[in-house]
């Protein structure tokens, strides 16, 4: 019984090797209570010189270690969740600190700093791809759903900030998910975490966001094999503008506007003009920047017009890169009544729109 009383003592001790636990039973100090046992003095035996019943009792050991070594760091028994390989539970501060080469001395992940809420199909992944060239933002790279779909939102706070990245204190965190513009819950929930938490709010002409959104699910429904419509059949029913189609009800930016004015004042929510991303990015960024409060970064030199794709691309850390594929897609050319129609209805909740936020757009 002494090998498991010695492994149990090294194991405590923090001594010895999960590979190699005969070693470690044999390498202690401790000696056999009676020395005439016929167990023999393995101190100076290797394991496979043991005999039957020595090697047996030493094989059942290396079991008995794995096992309280594997409850004993399973990722699922560490407080607060399932971490990745490499970090550990800081208690004190809440945050999961990694000590992996993966992550810098010090970087953990926290709570999102700053939330880009939407809209669909306005230039969200654009303008979270071109914020991550500031070397002091860190982005979330998945669109998260935390805050608008009630399955994710019960997994808690600890859940949601397990899906950021390592950041280091000095950067603040963005994460987007365009569905929480248009989410009936999602301002309240996202006040409840952090009151004074920086929104970023892209927006363009309604008129063509209906479009664009009609172009993303017209070509997902053909790369998945299922029938598609034309838009002027989905847009027109029964003679009228299908007001109840969903890419148009996401185009009323008053209407989402005012449940968000609602929870945080106007001076929280900074308003990005999609259609000049495109045109111009530098000057949407910088005031992004100002914004966030960070020193100004991104430069012209980050950014290349691409002929071919037809808008601007990515230079950043000595490499190039623009946006997936499915960016930037043509769109359908539209019945020209039919346009007009969406336009004429779209009119009036863009002035107001424009009353609430104190600004105007050339959506018109």
């Amino acid at each position: 019984m002494c090998y498991v009383t010695v492994a149990l003592h090294r194991l405590i001790k923090g001594y010895g090797s999960r590979t190699d636990l005969c070693s470690v039973s044999c390498a202690s100090s401790i000696t056999v209570a009676d020395s005439s046992s016929v167990l023999p003095d393995c101190w100076s035996s290797s394991p496979f010189s043991m005999s039957p019943s020595i090697s047996m009792l030493c094989l059942l050991v290396s079991v008995v270690f794995l096992v309280i070594m594997k409850d004993a760091t399973t990722l699922e028994n560490i407080p607060g969740g399932v971490y990745t390989p490499g970090e550990l539970l800081n208690s004190q501060a809440g945050e999961v600190v990694n000590d992996t080469k993966v992550g810098r001395p010090g970087s953990c992940r926290r709570i999102p700093q700053s939330i880009i809420i939407g809209v669909r199909k306005g230039g969200t992944r654009a303008l979270l791809e071109m914020l991550d060239i500031h070397p002091e933002i860190a982005v979330a790279t998945t669109e998260v759903h935390f805050f608008d779909w009630d399955q994710n939102y019960s997994k808690g706070l600890e859940w949601y900030r397990q899906l950021m990245p390592l950041s280091q204190e000095y950067q603040t965190t963005v994460e987007k998910t365009p569905g929480y513009f248009t989410s009936a819950l999602a301002p309240e929930r996202i006040r409840a975490m952090n009151s004074s938490i920086k929104l970023l709010l892209i927006l363009r002409d309604p008129t063509e966001r209906v479009i664009s959104d009609y172009t993303q699910v017209y070509y997902n429904r053909l790369e998945n094999h299922k029938p598609v419509q034309l838009i002027e059949d989905i847009l027109i029913r029964n003679g009228a503008l299908n007001t109840r189609y969903k890419a148009i009800q996401r185009s009323l930016y008053d209407v989402h506007m005012r449940n968000w004015l609602h929870h945080f004042p106007l001076e929280q929510i900074h308003l990005v003009d999609g259609d000049m991303l495109i045109q111009d990015p530098l000057p949407e960024l910088q005031k992004v920047e100002r914004f966030l409060n960070l020193p100004p970064r991104i430069e012209s030199s980050n950014f290349y017009f691409n002929q071919t794709k037809g808008f601007y691309c990515i230079r950043s850390d000595g490499r190039e890169r623009c946006l997936h594929e499915s960016k930037g897609r043509p769109h359908p050319v539209v019945n020209s009544t039919v346009l007009q129609q969406l336009r004429s209805y779209f009119q009036e909740h863009n002035l107001n729109f424009y009353r609430m936020v104190k600004r105007s757009f050339n959506w018109n």
